[in-house]
């Protein structure tokens, strides 16, 4: 099977489709995403901009001592960020492991967080060695738990051979599984495809394949979301959105912790792919220790002062 009529499965025809993509100019790239960095947002626009960031938060919790404990305190977080404050909004998803998502299912129905994606890391994150079938129950057992997206993550070591077909199949298995249940996001890790070429050749592999988002990296792995990686793949989706007129989404993930961070994210969506892609339904940021820099922001904006920690729940 493949997606948009632009590559019928085939080597050649993948071969052909990538073959046909121009290069990046890293050094325009780098400049481009400097001077974007150098943005800012007008006073009156911040809040705007806060609780769009806040809607956009993929909150996550990868770690080997994650408990159920800790998961049900992330949905409530994510769910009411400020439980002092009706007006802030829901994050867009939990992001949980494999292991968490049933629990996490559970809770957040049971305390009316239906409207919260709920993420599952999958395919042998992170590092994407493992088997196909390994792969398809990982996922499959992620969507009988309630996922309604699906975290995967590429096989770099094929991609970097050269193997692209498998790659690109790889998706396509993964994609058909999700069907109309989930959201598919598959992650490059960037930091190891090396170059900025290879970056945006895996961002069309992956369109081309089925992706709703294409996602920069596992978190694990530095560097992670730069900002000329961010500004090469909303490039790519711009790109492929003109060729298709499908509006593929992205997400950034690692190293993006405070509130200035995340303006110059919003900031590179706006300038690169366009307006139309600052919503959560097109762009997420991957984090765990953002959402508390947001919510103290905007408390300063209330209050006036920059508020202590402990005035936020502290993951």
């Amino acid at each position: 099977m493949s997606f948009y009529g632009l590559v019928d499965g085939s080597q050649a025809s993948l071969t052909k489709y990538l073959g046909a993509l121009s290069g990046v100019d890293q050094v325009g790239a780098d400049a481009r995403a400097a001077m974007l960095a150098t943005r800012s947002i007008k006073t009156t626009s911040k809040r705007w901009a806060i609780n769009t960031a806040i809607s956009m938060v993929d909150l996550t919790t990868l770690e080997g001592a994650d408990t159920p404990g800790k998961v049900k305190a992330l949905c409530n977080k994510a769910v009411r960020p400020d439980p002092t404050d009706s007006s802030v909004p829901s994050v867009g998803a939990v992001c949980v492991y494999n292991d968490m998502v049933a629990i996490a299912r559970e809770h957040l129905d049971l305390i009316g967080g239906g409207h919260v994606g709920l993420a599952a890391v999958s395919t042998a994150f992170p590092s994407g060695r493992a088997s196909m079938p390994v792969k398809i129950q990982d996922t499959q057992d992620a969507l009988d738990s309630g996922a309604t997206e699906i975290d995967m993550v590429i096989d770099r070591g094929a991609f970097l051979s050269g193997d692209y077909i498998g790659v690109f199949n790889q998706i396509v298995q993964i994609r058909e599984l999700c069907g109309s249940r989930a959201h598919l996001k598959v992650i490059f890790e960037t930091g190891e495809l090396v170059t900025y070429d290879n970056i945006r050749k895996a961002s069309f592999l992956a369109m081309a394949a089925g992706a709703h988002f294409i996602k920069t990296s596992t978190g694990k792995v530095a560097p992670a979301a730069t900002a000329p990686v961010v500004l090469i793949m909303l490039e790519a989706v711009r790109d492929f959105y003109q060729m298709t007129r499908v509006r593929i989404g992205v997400k950034p993930a690692g190293g993006i912790r405070t509130t200035k961070d995340a303006i110059k994210q919003l900031v590179l969506v706006n300038e690169t792919a366009g307006p139309e892609w600052l919503t959560p339904a097109l762009f997420r940021i991957g984090a765990s220790s953002l959402l508390n820099d947001l919510l103290m922001q905007r408390m300063k904006l209330d209050d006036g002062y920059y508020a202590s920690p402990e005035y936020v729940t502290i993951d």
